[in-house]
């Protein structure tokens, strides 16, 4: 049977959770039907939300049908808490959005429509009141499809209409009604699977309406997801039960989940719980498509991917309104700040920081419902009377350039050290890590370590303090010593490569943005137009159809949470506004954020730019401008800058451009010069196909592999096509290299080996990587160029093998030639590669 996890989503009082009391009565789960207005709706069972008439928290309950299972997720309305919403989000396989029939399309419906777009759900559309609807189905339809998608399809009547409204929709289903004049379900189920379609059903949930052809709707045309035998989970929800047991609510999907069955991070799972509203049953095992909650997982978070899962994404969704806490003076502050952070555990986008200057907590919100809520939560499990205080809304900073960060710490018997490449990233990427230090300079465990210690902070910029965001932080460099290091001197290392960093960077102060749509009186677009612009507004060209007027654009959010006082008051009432966060750009007015702040990042103790280094046996703090002068790893950057410029400082090598033809004459005229060479006679230079054979019968070649020996940095400054990427990127020309003859390799058969020059680099030791298995990727070391590595190399390998040179450098073809190995020139490679793509490119056309 189809185990799936639906997730019900709608602007608040649309009748969300009516619909899924309604679902579960018809289903036979519920006896009896609550209402929420009368504080006794099965979902809605936390006393604040009884008493506010809202859904806070989401919550989860079994709708068994006849050909299927599903787990309804009930997520909350109203915009205070769409963080919890969007959580919910991320575990679902399909969704249902409710529409109000009274209402139409509200703001935040076509907020949650953009997110379920951005998340690639289907959806399922119920219009919900439509016993209290002044509006037809026509009318309703026709705002729908203009607000939300034109493929939304009303399913109430499928007569021949219908089946040719969703022909437009679907290439197989229209294929199938011009066939037959009708399209078979799987095909519909498949087009709504792949959000091509979207089915609309009216009805009403409090006189159950419609429910029993909406469950008919949801078993009909869903689709079981492809079963994974792998294990994987999305943590979605941290809570605790009444007695305090920690609990892990996640979604499977994949494989299956057993009592006490280990995780990766070594935790027991001692109880599986399956829950359906208050209540809940336990399970021995779980598997894909199942909600649960589990405990005996005590370093879980919201978001967090188990086994093949990746962690979740950034949320769409970010509260911005930042407020500073105002405690009693019987709470000490570390106990308010050890309850905020359990709060944090629940809702990580409460993003609770506590600034050590100021002696203060600080924390993000949504508004001033969901403050309500906390302070609440607060007063009951924690019996902490808190305050809040606005303290404005949240900015962020991030870099416009590339810098490299330095790090030090060296205070007695204590040794770290951390080079960090900081570059920016695309807006809304947050922060990125990764490394590209080499195992032999320091060892992969220090290294995990590092990354570690990274993505355990919350970074912030040296503008504002505020948090850091779209940065990518590679490591390039580390140093540790044998006997003195410990993992916290990484660190300290790590966060003071960071801020030293971010000093030398070009910082900018970003802001958050909302889209807006307004609905405007004719006569007063031009004002709003005017006062827009001057608030640092973009904007839309407006479109006018009668006394009314649209706009649409994005200002800075601190303009719009105080603009639509000043709006309905020009437009007396008559004009209609809606906003949706849209991210963080540069600030409007930075200047004067940045002087309100004061902020001083070098009198920050606890984020530090400074380094310390042993001098005469003590710690000596070096001050971050001059910390490059006392490093002992060598920049990484100066290093990609010397071999980028390497071809243009080196003398320029004599280029041979004869044909393979001529390597019988070039023999002779090696063998006056230096002597006949001895070797055996199977060792004898074997000409490729292309060439012109011998009058003569060959000596059978060597029985050995045969091997391709390539000078990296000679072809790609000999290939027009590389040597154009090189000149942005050196490391993208490498790639790319590797990458045609990757294919080159697969077709040939041969073993492959690729030489790039490192001898510039100062105590470098060389590296050889592999890829698949007979292709190898060398890296020269110190004082050694591509040429001596390869002339030696081929000397070795002509003993038993038919080796192969591909350079175009002219000396070292003779040396080749002088240790029995067949040279070709980097044309002829190109030629030979270019073929081998069009026979791959053949293949696949046949295939």
């Amino acid at each position: 049977m189809k185990q799936l996890a639906i997730g019900i989503f709608a602007h608040v009082d649309s009748g969300k959770t009516t619909l899924s009391e309604a679902l579960l009565y018809h289903a036979g789960i519920l006896k009896k039907l609550g209402r929420v207005d009368h504080k006794d709706a099965f979902l809605d069972n936390n006393p604040m939300e009884r008493e506010r008439g809202i859904t806070i928290f989401s919550k989860q309950a079994l709708l068994s049908l006849p050909d299927a299972h599903f787990t309804l997720l009930d997520t909350p309305g109203h915009v205070d808490f769409s963080a919890e919403m969007e959580r919910t989000l991320q575990v679902i396989d399909y969704a249902i959005l409710v529409i109000s029939g009274s209402e139409g399309v509200q703001s935040h419906s076509e907020t949650l429509w953009k997110l379920l777009h951005h998340s690639h759900k289907p959806v399922f559309l119920f219009i919900n009141k439509m016993d209290l609807s002044l509006k037809s189905k026509s009318e309703l339809m026709q705002e729908i499809q203009s607000h939300l998608h034109k493929n939304c399809i009303d399913f109430s009547v499928q007569n021949e209409d219908f089946f040719d409204a969703l022909a437009t929709c679907d290439e197989t289903i229209m294929n199938q009604v011009l066939d037959s004049g009708k399209a078979e379900t799987s095909a519909i189920a498949q087009a709504i699977l792949q959000r091509h379609v979207f089915p609309c059903l009216f009805g009403s949930a409090l006189k159950s309406q419609g429910i029993a052809e909406f469950s008919a709707l949801l078993e009909k045309y869903t689709l079981s997801l492809p079963a994974s035998p792998d294990f994987g989970a999305k943590v979605f929800k941290i809570t605790e039960d009444e007695q305090g047991n920690r609990l892990t609510h996640l979604k499977i999907t994949g494989g299956s989940l057993h009592v006490r069955d280990v995780l990766q991070n070594q935790e027991k799972v001692n109880q599986i719980r399956l829950y359906s509203g208050a209540k809940f049953k336990t399970a021995d095992v779980v598997s894909q498509g199942m909600v649960c909650a589990v405990t005996g997982l005590s370093e879980t978070y919201a978001g967090q991917g188990l086994g093949i899962e990746q962690n979740a994404s950034q949320p769409v969704l970010e509260p911005i309104l930042q407020y500073s806490v105002i405690l009693p003076d019987s709470v000490p502050i570390h106990t308010a700040l050890t309850a905020f952070q359990k709060l944090e555990q629940e809702d990580p986008l409460l993003h609770v920081t506590f600034s050590e200057q100021l002696q203060e907590i600080h924390v993000l919100l949504m508004g001033e419902i969901q403050l309500d809520v906390i302070q609440h939560i607060l007063q009951e499990k924690f019996q902490i009377s808190a305050g809040f205080q606005s303290a404005g809304v949240a900015y962020k900073e991030t870099i416009s350039n590339k810098v490299e960060g330095m790090g030090h710490y060296e205070p007695l018997r204590h040794y770290a050290e951390v080079r960090l490449l900081l570059e920016p990233a695309p807006a809304g990427s947050g922060l990125v890590f990764s490394s590209v230090c080499r195992e032999d300079e320091l060892d992969r465990n220090w290294q995990r370590l590092i990354l570690t210690h990274l993505k355990e902070k919350q970074h912030i910029g040296v503008l504002t303090g505020s948090p850091l965001t779209d940065v990518k932080i590679t490591l390039t460099a580390g140093k540790a010593h044998k006997k003195h290091t410990e993992g916290g001197d990484f660190r300290q290392a790590t966060y003071r490569a960071v801020r030293q960093g971010l000093m030398q960077a070009d910082s900018v102060l970003l802001e958050p943005y909302y889209q807006f749509k307004m609905k405007i009186p004719s006569e007063s677009l031009g004002k709003a137009i005017t006062d827009l612009q001057l608030k640092g507004a973009k904007l839309q060209a407006p479109q006018t159809s009668g006394e009314f007027s649209v706009l649409e654009g994005s200002a800075p959010a601190v303009v719009m949470m105080t603009y639509r006082t000043v709006f309905m008051e020009y437009t007396h009432g008559k004009g209609s506004i809606s906003c949706i966060p849209s991210g963080y750009a540069p600030c409007h007015n930075a200047e004067e954020i940045i002087q309100k702040f004061a902020y001083n990042p070098e009198a920050d103790l606890e984020n530090s730019p400074d380094s310390v280094f042993c001098s005469h046996g003590s710690g000596n703090l070096v001050k971050w401008f001059d910390v490059q002068n006392y490093m002992h790893t060598e920049s990484y950057l100066k290093t990609v800058q010397e071999i980028q410029s390497a071809p243009q400082t080196v003398p320029v090598r004599q280029v041979y451009t004869g044909s393979s033809a001529q390597d019988e004459e070039l023999m002779k005229i090696f063998e006056q010069t230096y002597g006949k060479i001895q070797r055996d006679k199977r060792d004898k230079p074997h000409l490729l196909h292309t060439e012109k054979q011998p009058k003569s019968k060959p000596a059978p070649p060597p029985k050995g592999d045969e091997y391709l020996l390539v000078d990296g940095y000679n072809i790609i400054f000999s290939w027009d096509s590389l040597k154009k990427i090189s000149a942005e990127s050196l490391d993208s020309a490498r790639a790319e290299l590797i990458h045609k003859l990757s294919n080159y390799q697969g077709m040939r058969q041969c073993k492959l080996i690729i030489v790039f020059d490192a001898y510039k680099v100062k105590n470098n030791s060389g590296s050889i990587e592999e890829i698949n298995q007979n292709i190898h990727v060398v890296y020269t070391k110190e004082a050694e160029t591509a040429d001596t590595y390869i002339e030696r190399i081929s000397h070795d390998l002509s003993k038993e093998h038919r080796v192969r040179v591909a350079t175009s450098d002219g000396a070292e073809q003779i040396i080749i030639l002088g240790n029995g190995a067949y040279r070709m020139s980097a044309e002829e490679l190109r030629q030979e590669v270019l073929a081998t793509e069009a026979q791959i490119q053949e293949f696949l056309h046949k295939k």
